[in-house]
């Protein structure tokens, strides 16, 4: 899996960083970032997060 965060669509909600710190953090920008992408499938969570994105900014 190959997390990515489409900034035109992220809101800045924060619920996947919420749900997945291992992969997710938000920035200075005020927008969620997959930062931990290699981490991906150890972490077991970001099918969650991105289930979970309000608006689908999360693909994986």
């Amino acid at each position: 899996m190959n997390p990515k965060v489409d900034p035109d669509l992220c809101i800045g909600c924060g619920l996947c960083a919420e749900l997945c710190p291992e992969v997710f953090e938000m920035g200075d920008d005020g927008l969620a970032h997959a930062v931990g992408a290699d981490q991906c499938e150890d972490a077991g969570c970001c099918e969650e997060a991105a289930d979970s994105c309000p608006v689908d900014a999360i693909s994986l």
